[in-house]
């Protein structure tokens, strides 16, 4: 962990931000001038970038690497290297596969290829935001995230790998211990040794927590940035109800590139009408989540002083680390004898869920995406009475418990 800057701390928990959007929305101008705002406020500030295509550098108009290294006395940033943390965190396991595959006739190229799960390397960015949050030497952590396909993979594998790990790898461990004397005597298949297990928990150990420390709304809010364009506004609705369902704050949506009303062009007049639509079509949809605005600049944002001058444009003398819409994505309350579990899935359609009850989960599927709620034990032993989306909210009665049923 590098050293931070030598402000004193003025919040009593790290502040985590999470920007994400379509490819090229700009979410990286407004994550790098809204940490540069958090830094000229007096809180000591990180700002990194979990993009495979890194502009971070190029909008602080600054070098950075996988190391944080100061851009301004309270800010800092970095843009992390995926195939360091491969190697720090699944070198053992790598090798493992690449001799598996090795002796299953796969080239020595192809074996090396093979061997890194696609997506793996951008969960490794999740270690970082979570050693940073707990280090106590940061007041805010800004996440400049990749578009919001490859963001809601990196915010979805935290339960999904550790319900892997959780349930799997020690039945695992235990049969190949089992076996190995036995297939080493009949074949020479690689067999998974104890470092290889090791190495899986520690990756679980750094994993762990990192879930926890996302999901908390007081810690953590997700921005959606969005431009006023129908194709974008449909991704960033989707990405709203994954976000629900993994159980992410959304605490802001910001309407980036708004034509501002200076341009008064009669050729621009079909495109500015364009935008007022989309624009009310963002601020209903997303309502109460405020929507910040930010003109189309006429000029590129590149380095400090137009950073400084976007992040005043965007929140005024708001506080930009504040949460800015308070409302916990999953909430249980009581009903006269019954429970409901309430969990926020905006723009959801009832045609669009599956929901089943097994043992202490809840399990909810919207479109292709899949959740197991892990059940309060108030909960568990209750008989699942009906489901229904209220507003945008799912619904979930619980009556008596499972015997009584």
């Amino acid at each position: 962990m590098t050293q931070p800057p030598p402000n004193p701390p003025t919040r009593v928990s790290t502040r985590i931000l999470l920007f994400t959007g379509k490819g090229g929305v700009g979410k990286t101008t407004v994550a790098a001038a809204t940490a540069l705002r958090c830094a000229d406020d007096g809180l000591r500030t990180v700002v990194l970038s979990t993009d495979p295509a890194h502009s971070l550098a190029e909008a602080l108009a600054t070098d950075l690497d996988s190391v944080a290294r100061p851009v301004t006395p309270s800010l800092w940033g970095q843009q992390l290297d995926a195939t360091e943390r491969l190697e720090e965190a699944w070198g053992e396991v790598q090798r493992y596969l690449v001799s598996l595959l090795d002796w299953a006739g796969a080239g020595a190229i192809e074996a090396e290829e093979l061997a890194v799960v696609p997506g793996l390397e951008e969960i490794f960015a999740l270690t970082d935001i979570k050693a940073y949050a707990e280090s106590g030497e940061w007041d805010v952590v800004v996440v400049d995230c990749a578009p919001t396909a490859e963001t809601l993979r990196l915010l979805s594998l935290p339960q999904i790998l550790g319900w892997y790990i959780d349930r799997v790898l020690p039945a695992s461990q235990r049969v190949t211990n089992a076996m190995a004397p036995l297939l080493g005597r009949m074949t020479s298949l690689p067999m998974a040794g104890d470092a290889v297990f090791a190495s899986l928990r520690r990756f679980h150990d750094r994993m762990r927590g990192v879930r926890e420390l996302l999901v908390d709304p007081e810690l953590t809010s997700v921005r959606l940035v969005v431009n006023p364009e129908r194709v974008v506004i449909a991704e960033a609705r989707r990405m709203a109800t994954y976000l629900g369902l993994f159980g992410y704050s959304l605490d802001a949506v910001v309407a980036n590139r708004l034509l501002p009303d200076a341009v008064s062009d009669p050729w621009f007049k079909a495109w500015k009408e364009a935008h007022a639509e989309h624009l009310d079509a963002i601020e209903a949809g997303f309502a109460p989540v405020p929507v910040l605005r930010a003109d189309l600049a006429p000029d590129e944002l590149v380095g400090l002083e137009p950073l400084r001058t976007f992040a005043q444009a965007l929140y005024g003398d708001a506080d930009a680390a504040a949460v800015l819409h308070a409302d916990p994505p999953l909430r249980v309350q009581s009903e006269g004898a019954d429970a409901v579990l309430s969990l926020a899935l905006p723009f959801a359609q009832s045609d669009d869920l599956e929901i089943g009850h097994k043992g202490g989960e809840l399990l909810v599927r919207v479109g292709p995406h899949r959740r197991a709620v892990v059940l309060p034990e108030s909960l568990r032993r209750r008989s699942v009475r009906g489901a229904t989306m209220v507003g945008d909210r799912l619904h979930v009665t619980f009556g008596g418990t499972e015997d009584e049923s």
